[in-house]
């Protein structure tokens, strides 16, 4: 197919650190050879969401429109697209460029090439000059080696938080070899990234231990997502009881909080892994990791060959995350709530149902 002319486009942006959403007019490139131009259906929300519209990383270029939780179908492709059809169902993670050249590319590390581009949050712009907006729009244009095949059997709106708290939760327990069955893998926090730990993790055999400050989360963790077990964070009686009981950590937790009572509750050769990123610098007890040979790593979300496979096993396995489906007059309501944590636990945002041109 020929080149598309630049498309109008209409979707959400924030325009100061208020954070404060609004309707936005704005313009998606031409289609290119390679590209894949899509009608946004579904969006997730995700926390790094917030952290942009609020500047909280001093990084955000106004106007932003946030999101990179995509899902949508195919509208048009450029001449050379070989992977997907007009029609198709795909979605759109946090990576839409990079050099494809380097070593991490090669590698199927796009995520952590250092010219990586992501999908919502410039700069950079993209290749060709234009400014990178998220999924809050109608509709997307993206080179087709950073679009996802949408499994047939996989729910659209439930599975739209996937392309972000999904990856970045499987991504780590697949690197880090937390995945086999009969290991014991503690999971710190439960909210929209925690929640889908505990479910991807069940789902390789692994017993999984919640880890929260709230004992009010006890029965959500083990009655409803199927957690082996429950441990308070700040009860030290049970963190001494669950010393040294686990092969790995996830720790997805956002907030301030301290390292060692989690490394020890850590086999010798443990793994504590960071998904969640905290304001303050986390205070890093050496000892501990010394004399039990521990591990405290990072790892962020994953390369597009992996969170593919990471679609497919979630349909494989029947993943979702758990969400409240929101309309886009609602956002700012929900942006308030996802501040305070008032989510179980995860919002998506109807986008092609809702979002009106004004």
């Amino acid at each position: 197919m020929a080149k598309s002319e630049e498309v109008e486009a209409f979707g959400w942006a924030a325009r100061d650190p208020s954070g404060v959403l609004s309707p936005f007019k704005f313009s998606r490139r031409a289609t290119g050879d390679k590209d894949v131009r899509l009608k946004v259906l579904y969006c997730g929300i995700c926390h790094f969401d917030l952290e942009m519209n609020k500047n909280e990383w001093s990084a955000t270029v106004y106007p932003n429109v946030p999101g990179h939780e995509i899902v949508g179908i195919v509208t048009e492709v450029g001449a050379k697209v070989q992977k997907f059809n007009i029609g198709d169902k795909v979605g759109i993670g946090s990576v839409i460029g990079s050099c494809r050249k380097c070593e991490n590319c090669i590698n199927n590390f796009e995520n952590y090439c250092s010219a990586h581009q992501l999908t919502d949050s410039p700069p950079p712009p993209y290749k060709d000059g234009t400014t990178n907006y998220g999924g809050y729009s109608d509709h997307m244009v993206v080179d087709e080696h950073f679009v996802l095949r949408w499994p047939e059997n996989l729910p659209l709106d439930s599975g739209a938080p996937l392309l972000g708290a999904g990856i970045i939760t499987y991504s780590p327990l697949r690197y880090f070899k937390l995945d086999k069955p009969g290991m014991h893998v503690g999971v710190v926090g439960l909210g929209g990234i925690g929640h889908l730990a505990v479910k991807i993790a069940k789902a390789f055999g692994v017993k999984v231990t919640v880890i929260s400050t709230s004992p009010k989360k006890k029965d959500g963790a083990i009655k409803y997502l199927g957690a082996d077990s429950f441990l308070v964070s700040n009860d030290s009686d049970q963190m001494q009881a669950a010393a040294e009981t686990m092969d790995g950590i996830i720790d997805t937790s956002s907030a301030t909080h301290p390292l060692l009572p989690l490394i020890n509750l850590l086999k010798p050769h443990g793994k504590l892994v960071i998904v969640g990123g905290t304001e303050e610098p986390l205070r890093l007890p050496v000892c501990p990791l010394i004399i039990g040979r521990k591990i405290v790593a990072g790892s962020a979300i994953g390369g597009i060959k992996e969170t593919q496979e990471m679609l497919d096993f979630a349909a494989k396995h029947n993943i979702t995350a758990d969400v409240e489906i929101i309309s886009m007059d609602y956002v700012n309501t929900a942006m308030e709530r996802l501040q305070k944590g008032h989510v179980r636990y995860r919002f998506v945002l109807d986008v092609a149902n809702t979002l009106k041109a004004s």
